[in-house]
């Protein structure tokens, strides 16, 4: 097996074709390009519009995370079970501020660690229909689904 190399090096000005063409004849391939912007703290306008500063990326979606090949997304076990755990609750038309309570009882916390409150279920309501047909059709869910009491 051939052993890959790899070298960063820092640039200054702007970015030499004629370099990057004789790394490329010596059998380097350009594998990443790193940026980097200087702002005041409390300045937002440094960056071009069109541009996507990293503070403001847009988060995963609730049950997935990103991979670890960083070119995709996969579903997150533990907030898919938050799911699944509020969906019983719902369906056994228990109120939003006693879902809240008893997945906070449970020990579901939410992505920054606070406890789930009435708001923030609500909040989640249009993922979980956004999900619904994966859950019904998940086995899982199939088993979940005998095992559920209805209260009226």
């Amino acid at each position: 097996m051939a052993k890959l190399e790899r070298i960063r090096e820092a640039v200054k000005g702007p970015l030499n074709t004629d370099y990057i063409r004789k790394r490329e004849q010596a059998g380097w391939r350009l594998v990443g390009v790193e940026w980097e912007v200087e702002w005041e703290r409390d300045s937002e306008s440094a960056t071009s519009p069109s541009l996507q500063s990293a503070s403001s990326a847009e988060e995963a979606p609730f049950g997935t995370r990103v991979a670890g090949d960083c070119e995709r997304l996969e579903e997150n076990p533990a907030e898919m079970e938050f799911l699944l755990s509020m969906m019983e609750l719902i369906i056994q038309d228990i109120s939003i501020s006693k879902v809240a309570e008893e997945l906070n009882r449970k020990g579901f916390r939410m992505r920054n660690g606070s406890e789930w409150g009435p708001v923030a279920i609500f909040n989640m309501l249009p993922r979980l229909i956004e999900l619904t047909p994966r859950i019904f059709n998940n086995q899982a869910w199939v088993e979940r689904r005998k095992h559920l009491t209805i209260v009226y």
